[in-house]
């Protein structure tokens, strides 16, 4: 125990970079497993897109969201769910939602922010488009 307390005392800068990356390793983990939106994969979109009528919500901009986007997907930018300007969504409340972004850090944003709208089955695509372009899954490109 003396070690660490010398080590502390030595090191405070680095001393406090590990603790404070312990402190964000702690609340994402506990975030995670307490929030409503469920993490999903590719397969597991398609399933709920075809079995279930899941609309998908593309949360990029027009541009990225015209480059090439999942087939039947509507873009709602983030902004627009931020300001809760999204009237296109009210229809699929009850709808199984799945959100769609580059990587899937933005969608994930997106997704906490529908269930605190009062959207009841919100997913979110892991690894976003990257993930589905690497796994040779149709896009289409061009219209809004």
């Amino acid at each position: 125990m003396q070690e660490y307390i010398e080590f502390f005392q030595a090191n405070p800068v680095l001393s406090i970079a590990w603790v404070g990356l312990f402190i964000v390793v702690v609340v994402t983990t506990i975030k995670t497993a307490t929030s409503k939106v469920i993490n999903v994969n590719t397969q597991e979109l398609t399933m709920l897109m075809n079995k279930q009528g899941g609309k998908v919500i593309d949360v990029r901009s027009q541009e990225e969201f015209r480059k090439g986007h999942i087939v039947d997907a509507l873009n709602v930018p983030l902004s627009e769910i931020k300001n809760n300007k999204a009237t296109a969504l009210e229809k699929y409340k009850s709808s199984p939602i799945i959100t769609v972004c580059s990587a899937g850090m933005t969608s994930a944003q997106a997704a906490q922010l529908l269930v605190t709208q009062g959207f009841e089955n919100v997913s979110n695509l892991k690894g976003g488009m990257g993930d589905w372009t690497a796994a040779n899954l149709p896009t289409v490109k061009g219209k809004k």
